[in-house]
């Protein structure tokens, strides 16, 4: 935890796709109080690819860290950190481009940020005070990624499991798995592992009551 209680957390939290990393902000931020987390998901800062066919976007490589405009990332977290709100942009899994439209996030005691490459970038890996790799089988990830590309976001079974072998996994190997070694707590089974999920929550609580008692004596 950081000394310094004038500035938000920053907590990174990674993992690989269906590895149940979503799953543990959203269980952070409703035990902590929506009110105390802004979440920037580094989903929504994939480059715009507006300028490709359709066809041709559906064979981009999403795993790879050069899909992720990091730079526009990092600076929404500086913002935040600064206690200024920011404007997310909403991207769009069906069309693969940013629609245009934005997300006004506001500032908040502790700052999530969440991604399968979320531990990747020196640069925003510096901006964290907690990182967080959630771990979960290789088997139980392809089965939630079936299922959710499928029903989110209108993607045929063969595209999905030609995605998977061809990037998704060779990237998971090469680029998401290594930043493990960068986290320091590491949760398995994700969103299932309600020990570590509470653990997390008690410290995050402790430390807002820190935040709060030093606010009370200024």
């Amino acid at each position: 935890m950081i000394e310094n209680l004038s500035r938000p957390l920053i907590i990174g939290i990674a993992g690989g796709t269906g590895s149940g990393k979503t799953t543990v902000a959203r269980k952070i931020m409703s035990s902590v109080g929506t009110d105390k987390v802004a979440m920037l998901d580094q989903d929504s800062y994939y480059r715009d690819l507006s300028h490709l066919t359709l066809p041709e976007r559906r064979r981009h490589n999403f795993d790879h860290p050069d899909a992720v405009e990091f730079a526009f990332l990092r600076d929404h977290v500086t913002q935040l950190r600064r206690g200024e709100a920011v404007r997310k942009p909403v991207y769009s899994f069906v069309t693969s481009t940013r629609t245009g439209d934005y997300q006004l996030i506001d500032p908040a005691e502790v700052i999530i940020v969440e991604g399968i490459l979320a531990l990747w970038d020196e640069g925003l890996r510096n901006l964290m005070d907690v990182k967080i790799f959630v771990e979960t089988d290789d088997d139980i990830r392809i089965v939630r990624r079936l299922s959710r590309d499928i029903r989110e976001r209108g993607r045929e079974f063969d595209h999905v499991v030609d995605q998977y072998m061809a990037t998704v996994r060779p990237m998971h190997l090469t680029f998401v798995e290594p930043t493990k070694r960068y986290a320091d707590l590491i949760i398995p089974e994700g969103g299932m592992n309600e020990v570590a999920i509470s653990m997390v929550v008690a410290t995050l609580q402790h430390w807002l009551n820190q935040v709060a008692h030093s606010k009370k004596g200024e």
